[in-house]
């Protein structure tokens, strides 16, 4: 699939299911890396993608940062885990509701079972629930 790759208009990069093919373009400094990375989220093991998902997080383009994230929280749903690089880029990141790791993060909490979770993460999903639960009991009022 490698070869139909289009770095400049990022046409085919969802495909992408070599890792080195990623390290290749991050080195030549291409532009859709982040694009890229949710196509590896999707077709490698998520040990090969983890890695480049985090180097991709600290890409300068504010877009493809947030495409990073992106491939964070579809790795989260498809593998039902994270690494634990990718469960400390995303603390890092912040759990913050104007955090750009805030959707990755709730997909995580969604989709990885809660006894898989850092204990941090834990923390956020009962904090979650209680706050949920909450608003369910004022708003019936």
């Amino acid at each position: 699939m490698t070869a139909e790759l289009n770095w400049e208009s990022g046409e085919g990069l969802l495909g992408i299911d070599d890792p080195a093919a990623w390290d290749a373009a991050y080195e030549r400094g291409e532009r859709h890396l982040g694009t890229a990375v949710i196509g590896l989220a999707f077709n490698c093991p998520l040990e090969e993608a983890s890695p480049r998902i985090v180097r991709a997080m600290r890409l300068p383009d504010a877009a493809q940062r947030g495409f990073a994230y992106t491939a964070a929280g579809t790795a989260a749903r498809l593998n039902g885990e994270l690494t634990p690089e990718l469960y400390a880029a995303l603390r890092a990141a912040g759990p913050g509701r104007r955090s750009i790791a805030g959707y990755a993060i709730a997909d995580t909490m969604t989709f990885v079972p809660f006894r898989r979770l850092p204990f941090w993460l834990k923390g956020r999903t009962i904090a979650a629930y209680v706050a949920d639960r909450w608003d369910i009991r004022r708003l019936a009022e």
